[in-house]
């Protein structure tokens, strides 16, 4: 018999949910990592036989999943949570939260908000993020020293911002981001045009050519609201996919955000050209945006991954809470009991997220040879039990809360609900600073 294999690290679980092979729960099994890569995932017994662990982990009461892939929002914002709330898209938009960021907006505040949406994400079981948002060198940095994998899509508009003077400021900045951060093992740079409606026909051709060169994603709000679609067609007299797809913009490359607002031409234009969908339930609830109708996307084979938006429009970053909503309200919205079942609600929120992001080769499912981005939930407190199937607990009752660990790589983020890269009072601390600054003005 052959001496055990030394490994960095073994997770042996009560349940593992590993998304591919799909619809599966595995029990008392363990995860095996070495130098930061899944290597297997074994009974616990063979685990114990075949390898020899520098560390090892037991999590009796405890259901492993992939690391949770937030598609869509932005992080920053979390400085503005709560600060204006109950009103309809273009009011909270136009009257509170571009005034607040005119006046407010900085390197320092970017850093600062998205240090706290990691701390919250990475508490909520999220190992990676899609961010677009203002002075992305400081989030793409943030990202990079806690050791979170992110998308960090640089803006782009026809106006001039706190970030830059207009299209052409932002494609030298953006760019020189994305040669930054080229190398990165966690970090990757995208496009982020804000919206149709917010550029011009220009800059958003020379974004379509520009993302093919550099095999980049394209981040893109589209089709949010009615207003949105009515504008277009007075504006432009077509609506805003149908401009997109003529510009060149939709691809597999492109990451949809919201489409609330559909008709039968809009499904057949994301479903040919292969272009990704990110729903945001809560966000769109709440601003009532209108509905996603998800499974219908499912239905004709189109990727949809699941994000949060940002804390201004949510207000909390718990993909496992939106992971609950988007299942509820898809079942809703098709009048159907079995639309967006729970295994489809956690591939949403893993491998759908990473497809969406490019990264499935890589994250969002617990298979051999990907990176060992892994989120432990406990299942042992009260409104837990009893336990039948775990995937169902995870997905309908409020989990978040019980994330207890949390690794990227194989290196640890959270530990029995301890930050391990991010200081949780100092950021406590700085929030509440931004909010006497902010407050003060409000």
């Amino acid at each position: 018999m052959s001496a055990p294999q030394t490994v960095s690290l073994i997770i042996k679980a009560r349940w593992i949910a590993p998304v591919v092979p799909e619809n599966r729960v595995f029990e008392h099994c363990a995860l095996v990592v070495d130098k930061g890569v899944i290597q297997a995932l074994v009974p616990q017994e063979e685990a114990d036989k075949r390898y020899d662990a520098q560390q090892e982990i037991f999590l009796g009461n405890h259901l492993l999943i992939p690391g949770l892939v937030n598609a869509h929002g932005h992080a920053a914002m979390s400085l503005l949570r709560g600060y204006a709330d109950d009103l309809p898209l273009k009011q909270w938009l136009e009257g509170h939260i571009w005034p607040a960021e005119d006046q407010w907006l900085s390197e320092d505040m970017v850093r600062d908000g998205t240090e706290l949406a990691m701390a919250e994400m990475i508490r909520s079981g999220t190992t990676c993020f899609n961010d677009m948002y203002f002075f992305p060198e400081q989030v793409a940095q943030a990202a990079q020293q806690a050791h979170m994998r992110a998308q960090v899509n640089f803006p782009v508009f026809d106006a001039p911002s706190a970030w830059g003077q207009g299209p052409e400021d932002y494609f030298r900045k953006g760019l020189a981001l994305h040669d930054d951060f080229r190398a990165s093992e966690l970090v990757r740079i995208g496009f982020g045009p804000h919206a149709p409606y917010t550029l011009s026909d220009e800059p958003l051709t020379r974004i379509a050519t520009l993302a093919q060169e550099l095999d980049a994603p394209i981040h893109i709000h589209l089709h949010e609201t009615a207003q949105e679609v009515s504008e277009s067609i007075e504006q432009h007299g077509k609506r805003p996919i149908q401009r997109l797809a003529e510009l060149g913009l939709l691809s597999p490359l492109t990451q949809c955000v919201h489409m609330t607002q559909v008709d039968e031409g809009d499904i057949e234009l994301i479903r040919d050209s292969g272009a990704q969908v990110v729903h945001c339930p809560e966000s769109n609830l709440k601003l009532a945006s209108g509905f996603c109708p998800t499974q219908r996307f499912l239905d004709e084979g189109i990727n949809v991954a699941l994000g949060t938006d940002g804390a201004a429009s949510n207000n909390d970053l718990d993909l496992l809470s939106e992971m609950k909503t988007a299942a509820l309200l898809a079942k809703a919205v098709a009048g159907r009991a079995d639309a967006l079942d729970a295994h489809s609600a956690l591939r949403m929120a893993t491998l759908n997220g990473a497809r969406a992001l490019g990264l499935d080769e890589h994250i969002g499912s617990l298979e051999v040879g990907k990176s060992a981005d892994i989120t432990a939930i406990e299942l042992s407190d009260l409104p837990s039990q009893p336990v039948y199937h775990p995937v169902s607990q995870l997905v309908y009752t409020n989990c978040g809360h019980k994330v207890s660990h949390v690794w990227v790589a194989g290196k640890a983020l959270l530990l029995s609900r301890q930050l391990q890269t991010l200081n949780e009072r100092e950021l406590i601390g700085k929030a509440r600073w931004w909010a006497k600054q902010i407050k003060g003005q409000h």
